[in-house]
């Protein structure tokens, strides 16, 4: 079950996500969106309830949240962890250097410039994790896609397909190593059983210290908008 629910003046649009596994009503905060997880067996009346509770909880958080920033406003960007200069540079494409990210044309032509550079340098290290993890478990996947996602940065179908958020190139190295060991085990596992937990280990023995990472700094990754 997928739907918006919205509560008070002025309203707040609730993402709702029913989720088999969850074993509470969980809201979370993204980058610009606001999500309710339901478990299976909750009425949507409960949930509307519980969101209705956390209104005053809720609207604090909102107005603490840090605003999406326009590439055309910053001068450095987060890519793998480290802050790059963002400088003027030649040619058709970006360059990224030690410290710098060059970006060839107009000012006004950076975030498409920018954002391809990053969605390029994302399927490639990710290519590489998931091919290294997977072979790790003696497995192997469909195909790779990318996607700009808010709700997971992640993803497994049933067969063999891996989506990951293009964003996790801003994150540092061993946080996109993370979620492409979390999805290749799920090849294996199709659920977040003890055996899977188990295989995570197994193939990342820190994971737990990336995930919270993830979990801390996740929304700060959304905050750059390449919209132009």
């Amino acid at each position: 079950m997928s739907g918006v629910l919205q509560i008070g003046q002025p309203p707040i649009e609730i993402q709702l996500r029913r989720k088999s596994n969850a074993r509470r009503l969980t809201l979370r905060l993204a980058a610009d969106a606001v999500f309710l997880t339901v478990p299976n067996r909750t009425p949507i009346r409960e949930a509307e309830a519980f969101a209705i509770r956390q209104e005053g909880w809720l609207r604090a958080k909102l107005a603490d949240r840090p605003t999406r920033r326009p590439v055309q406003s910053v001068t450095t960007i987060m890519i793998e962890g480290q802050q790059r200069l963002i400088t003027a540079g030649t040619g058709r494409v970006a360059r990224l250097n030690e410290t710098t990210l060059e970006v060839p044309g107009p000012p006004d032509k950076y975030p498409a410039k920018i954002q391809a550079f990053l969605k390029e340098l994302a399927r490639t290290r990710l290519t590489a994790a998931s091919d290294t993890y997977a072979r790790q478990i003696d497995r192997s996947y469909n195909k790779l896609t990318l996607r700009d996602t808010r709700s997971r940065w992640g993803s497994c179908t049933s067969t063999g397909n891996l989506m990951y958020s293009w964003r996790l190139i801003i994150a540092p190295p061993e946080v996109l190593d993370y979620v492409a060991a979390h999805e290749v085990c799920h090849l294996a596992e199709m659920n977040h059983s003890a055996n899977y937990w188990r295989l995570v280990e197994k193939i990342m023995p820190d994971y737990k210290t990336h995930r919270s990472w993830l979990r801390r700094n996740g929304a700060e990754l959304h905050l750059i908008d390449f919209s132009g």
